[in-house]
C-alpha cells in the first residue's frame, strides 16, 4: 500500500509527520493492505495563518481499492494528529463496509441455491 501525503502551505509536512501518518494508516488499515493500491492524504488548515478556536485542521483520506471506485473520508479536528487519527478511524469503518459487501457478493455467488420445503415436496 502506497501512502501519498499532500499538505497546504500552512501545514509543514516534515518526516516526523509523514512517519506518524504512515504508522497510523498501517495500524488502522492493516487488514485491508491486500486490497489497497494507494492511500492519498490531504492535510489542510482551514483558517490559514489566522488562529481561531475550533476544528480547523482537516484530513481527507482517499483510499484506492483494487477494482473499485476510490473511497474518501474527511475529519476536522483541533490538531493535525487528531484529524489524521479520526480520519483513519472513519476510513477503517468505511472500508470494512465496502470490502465486506464485496466479499459477501463474491461468496454469495459461490453458494448453492437454497431449496424451500415446497420445492422438495
Amino acid at each position: 500500500m502506497q501512502v501519498q501525503i499532500n499538505s497546504d502551505r500552512n501545514i509543514q509536512a516534515d518526516e516526523r509527520l509523514a512517519e506518524f501518518v504512515r504508522d497510523t494508516l498501517q495500524h488502522k488499515l492493516q487488514r485491508f493492505a491486500d486490497h489497497l493500491t494507494r492511500v492519498e492524504v490531504h492535510l489542510s488548515d482551514e483558517n490559514g495563518s489566522t488562529k481561531h478556536e475550533g476544528n480547523d485542521k482537516r484530513c481527507l483520506l482517499e483510499a484506492r481499492p483494487q477494482g473499485l471506485e476510490p473511497v474518501a473520508v474527511t475529519e476536522f479536528a483541533p490538531t493535525v494528529g487528531q484529524a489524521i487519527t479520526g480520519a483513519a478511524d472513519k476510513l477503517q469503518r468505511k472500508l470494512s463496509t465496502v470490502i465486506g459487501k464485496l466479499r459477501d457478493k463474491q461468496s454469495h455467488g459461490q453458494r448453492p441455491d437454497f431449496v424451500t420445503e415446497d420445492e422438495v415436496n
